[in-house]
């Protein structure tokens, strides 16, 4: 069930919602980036854990930091859609394409001024007033199944 899309993953902080991630990834067929230097050794055992078996089907790219990515996104012709809380359009409202990478920010602290300018488009999952965030796992499994829901 490939679709295109890709999960990108800026600096992630915390292994067991990365291992989460590439297990959702492999069995929806999709690719992930990180985009480091993550918090956490890559080759943890939490991140495999909680990756379990499906570590070795993840199509996983590593990037030694925002300008490798950005070298290698823009050389591949993406869309970049940052989800942040301090955008203002709910993912529920977008139309996904399969060249889109979806792009998460650190758990700790999301992503600098100078990542968020470079998105093509920013999203946010709509919260009630006074929620600060969801969990990292959770945010990109909802957006994916958005996005998969709609290249079906």
């Amino acid at each position: 069930m490939e679709t295109g899309l890709r999960i990108a993953l800026y600096q992630p902080d915390i292994a067991g919602n990365t291992g989460t991630i590439l297990r959702l990834a492999a069995c929806l067929g999709l690719g992930v980036d990180i985009i480091e230097p993550a918090g956490f050794d890559l080759s943890d055992r939490a991140l495999k854990r909680a990756g379990m078996d499906y570590l070795e089907m993840a199509r996983l790219t590593r990037h030694i930091d925002w300008t490798a990515f950005e070298a290698a996104h823009s050389a591949a012709g993406r869309r970049l859609v940052l989800f942040s809380t301090k955008a203002a359009s709910p993912y529920t409202d977008f139309r996904f394409s399969p060249a889109d990478t979806l792009l998460f920010g650190r758990e700790s602290s999301g992503v600098p001024a100078s990542v968020h300018e470079k998105a093509d488009t920013r999203l946010i999952i709509p919260m009630v007033k006074g929620a600060r965030s969801l969990n990292l796992a959770l945010s990109v499994a909802m957006v994916t199944g958005e996005a998969v829901r709609q290249l079906k």
